[in-house]
């Protein structure tokens, strides 16, 4: 089981800096950051960008790989995010990976631009076109493409991603056509887990994400595609888990995810009075008990 963290892009980077270098310190496996311009209970809050923070990040930092949980298409553009991220591919030495999600109607960057949030079938629809060109942007020369919602003319990415064939992508998607995407494109499959009752244990949620295992391998076996090819990811902090509790009490989480057959569990770093409030030094603690740092 890879464990890894969130790092949500929240502090001024005299402050951030020695957070994600800590996460280095730890044995981490990768440091994640949310590409929203605004998200929930931190909208008037201090929000910085994905991008140049995780360039900050590659700079302070050796090791430790980085991406995004979740970039999607409500603001972003394939030709523009695929110059960026060949850019962070190339000043990171090849640590980057792309988590990637159709975003929800309901957010903040779903009507910042003033315009009415997409119709269920459209988002869908623009994300399957999104992740297709962004693919052939970060692996050919030059691209020309004319599609429903976006185009490309001539479009170059030179010199091309350090890692080959590009940055690997972390596909987010809990319906079947997302599940065809995370086989068809990714390195990877993201969930935060099932949607759930309140009442709901923490065995029933790994009883979930177990059947939504199950099934995106089932959608890597129609694509034809060997399904252990596809690394699993829980973003934890939405599931009923108590992850801090103990050392043992995180053992149990982990053991759990792993019978359902997660590859890597992701923790955010932990921020006072927020949904992910937790004890730093509890925190640490279970890092370091699994990384061995």
């Amino acid at each position: 089981m890879r464990l890894s963290t969130c790092i949500l892009p929240i502090y001024p980077w005299a402050e951030g800096a020695g957070i994600w270098r800590r996460a280095e310190e730890l044995g981490l496996d990768t440091a994640y950051t949310y590409d929203h311009l605004s998200w929930r209970s931190f909208r008037d809050g201090p929000w910085f960008g994905a991008v140049p923070t995780l360039a900050a990040a590659a700079a302070t930092t050796s090791r430790i790989r980085l991406g995004t949980l979740v970039t999607s298409p409500n603001f972003r553009e394939p030709v523009t995010l695929a110059k960026d991220l060949m850019t962070l591919d190339d000043v990171s030495s090849g640590r980057m990976t792309l988590g990637i999600g159709a975003g929800t109607s309901s957010g903040f960057d779903a009507t910042v631009f003033g315009d009415d949030p997409w119709p269920m079938r459209e988002r869908t629809e623009r994300f399957e076109e999104f992740v297709g060109l962004l693919d052939r942007l970060l692996t050919e020369p030059a691209v020309t493409y004319d599609g429903t919602y976006y185009s490309a003319h001539e479009a170059r990415t030179i010199p091309g991603c350090v890692q080959d064939p590009r940055v690997p992508f972390v596909v987010a998607g809990g319906g079947p056509r997302g599940m065809r995407l995370a086989a068809r494109y990714g390195q990877g499959w993201v969930t935060t887990g099932a949607s759930l009752p309140d009442d709901a244990t923490p065995a029933d949620s790994s009883a979930a994400v177990a059947s939504q295992v199950s099934t995106v391998r089932a959608a890597c076996e129609a694509e034809g595609r060997d399904p252990a090819t596809l690394h699993t990811v829980l973003l934890a902090g939405f599931t009923p888990d108590r992850l801090f509790d103990s050392v043992e009490a995180f053992d149990d989480v982990v053991g759990r995810y792993a019978e359902a057959g997660i590859d890597e569990i992701v923790l955010h770093h932990p921020i006072p009075d927020s949904p992910f409030a937790a004890d730093l030094d509890a925190y640490e603690a279970v890092v370091a008990h699994h990384t061995g740092a």
